[in-house]
């Protein structure tokens, strides 16, 4: 089957291909149209159909819309009721669903030669679970989906065996985890459903001293929860986005952070209880709280707990296609990597320079050349290969420097334009990772968990240490990422460090960098030292 993947609902529009139970393309709208999450004026924010998304991943494959099998549409107007019934507040809501049923008909008109009849609707969590238990490596495993929302719930919890998913435990709104993060993020002043990951790196200034959310949020021992509404300002006045951060606002943060972790292992426990799995599969917004998922690491039953890069809603475009492809009749394979993006041959980053009139030379070795300038203290852009599913840079469009300069985290977030209290992550060969850090897996491609930096490193690689002692490491397998692997030796040789800084390649506000043309613009508007694109490398002039 030839299954396309479409989400265009609540935000991060995507589209993904499946052929024949194989992931092939899957690549997120804004690195397309330059706007992060699809974010248009309201009512539009909510929902944008990932038209240039589409069309590349049917270009990318060599067929056309009308050789599709099936379309899925993660979202099924069936299922969702008025907000007002489910105890929420969205002006917007009844023109959501009324978007989501005619979207067949829009995805006609954008995509010609599709037949609408043949967009199916994929439930939200179904899609995103698919996502999560479809894709991972482990062929039978359980799924634990956490976002905002759904049709009508928030949660759902399960188990795949021979590609079935059996549903153990769902929570139906207002009460969601995703939601109540949601509410306090606005309330620290940063953007809702979209800057979730700055109080996750807030928290840990903060200590949990708002003891009372244990109270308030809770689970309900049936695989269920309940978050009322919380009147926060009780606990910590509102914060402008224009104000200060105080320490009250790290300790809400702090608070909210922990008592996340506590309900994730209690629902992740009984869900273990009912199944008695080896192996947890997680999915949804929340599954991107890399703290939250070492707890689970650390603390659940499981013994492997796998998390898909793309766990939030652009995810489920992948997961939609997965589902239909198991569904109807498919072997589904699990996912090769997370760049399923675009890519460029040598030839065409070669043209494109040219048209630039960028002044460019091909080194011997493009892994080389950044590991010298790494060395010398400069700060690399690195555009290599196709770009990565989902909000992490994985080696493929990455801000990379030196770790062994504490200044070059400050370094960084002005290059990126961002607030100082949020941390950059390493990368590590997959052979060094047990020398360097403990407590966290022994491989983390996607950068989902977190890892005690172990204290004789800390003074070597202060960049990369987070205030708490921890670092967000992406491990580098030279099967999978021959050429970061070799950067990485070469900058180990020319330093002793086995560690490179790796921040995504975009500046504040603006989605990761994916095009060659958006590479041009980042290097020529942030001080950058050497653009790595393809094996050609931009040196930033010398002034004299």
């Amino acid at each position: 089957m030839r299954v396309l993947g479409i989400n265009a609902i609540f935000h991060d529009p995507a589209a993904a291909l499946v052929v024949d139970g194989v992931t092939v393309a899957a690549a997120e709208e804004e690195r397309f149209s330059r706007r992060k999450h699809g974010k248009r004026p309201v009512p539009f924010s909510a929902w944008e159909l990932p038209e240039l998304a589409a069309r590349w991943c049917l270009e990318h494959a060599g067929i056309e819309a009308a050789d599709l099998d099936a379309v899925a549409y993660s979202f099924d107007p069936a299922l969702a009721r008025p907000a007002a019934d489910l105890g929420l507040h969205d002006p917007w809501d009844d023109l959501r669903q009324t978007f989501a049923r005619t979207a067949p008909g829009f995805l006609g008109t954008a995509l010609p030669g599709l037949d609408p009849a043949l967009v199916h609707f994929v439930p939200h969590h179904v899609a995103h679970a698919a996502s999560a238990g479809l894709a991972a490596p482990q062929e039978d495993a359980d799924v634990l989906v956490l976002d905002g929302r759904g049709e009508s719930a928030s949660h759902l919890a399960g188990h795949y065996a021979g590609g079935v998913l059996e549903t153990h435990a769902s929570q139906r709104l207002p009460h969601s985890m995703g939601l109540l993060y949601e509410d306090v993020t606005q309330h620290l002043g940063f953007l809702r459903s979209s800057d979730e990951y700055k109080v996750m790196a807030l928290a840990s200034h903060g200590t949990p001293r708002f003891a009372e959310l244990r109270d308030l949020v809770r689970t309900t021992g049936d695989g269920g929860f309940r978050t009322p509404e919380i009147a926060w300002s009780s606990m910590v006045k509102a914060r402008a986005a224009h104000e200060p951060l105080t320490q009250d606002h790290a300790d809400l943060a702090a608070s909210v952070q922990l008592r996340l972790e506590e309900v994730l292992l209690e629902l992740a426990t009984w869900l273990h209880g009912r199944t008695g799995s080896d192996v947890l599969t997680l999915a949804g917004g929340v599954a991107l709280n890399c703290v939250a998922n070492t707890r689970l690491l650390d603390e659940s039953p499981y013994r492997e707990v796998w998390v898909q890069p793309a766990a939030g809603d652009a995810g489920t475009a992948l997961g939609g296609a997965l589902h239909l492809a198991s569904t109807g009749g498919d072997t589904v394979r699990p996912m090769p990597g997370a760049d399923l993006g675009r890519g460029w041959t040598d030839d065409e980053i070669e043209a494109r320079l040219r048209t630039a009139k960028l002044p460019y030379e091909r080194p011997d070795d493009v892994a080389e050349a950044v590991a010298e300038c790494l060395a010398q203290d400069g700060i690399v852009a690195w555009f290599q290969g196709r770009s990565e599913f989902g909000p992490r840079a994985l080696g493929h469009r990455s801000l990379l420097a030196h770790p062994g300069r504490a200044a070059n985290l400050e370094r960084l977030n002005d290059v990126k334009g961002r607030e100082q209290f949020r941390p950059v992550a390493p990368m590590v060969r997959i052979e060094r990772v047990a020398d360097l850090f403990s407590r966290g897996p022994e491989r983390s491609p996607y950068m989902l968990f977190v890892h005690d930096v172990q204290k004789h490193w800390r003074d070597r690689i202060p960049a990369v240490v987070h205030v708490d002692g921890t670092a967000r490491v992406q491990t580098v397998d030279p099967d999978d990422e021959p050429l970061v692997a070799r950067m990485l030796a070469g900058f180990e040789r020319r330093t002793g460090l086995p560690v490179v800084v790796n921040t995504s390649l975009n500046t504040a506000g603006r989605p990761m960098v994916d095009d060659p043309r958006d590479a041009f613009e980042c290097f020529g508007s942030a001080p950058v030292d050497l653009l790595a694109i393809g094996p050609f490398v931009v040196r930033r002039p010398v002034r004299t």
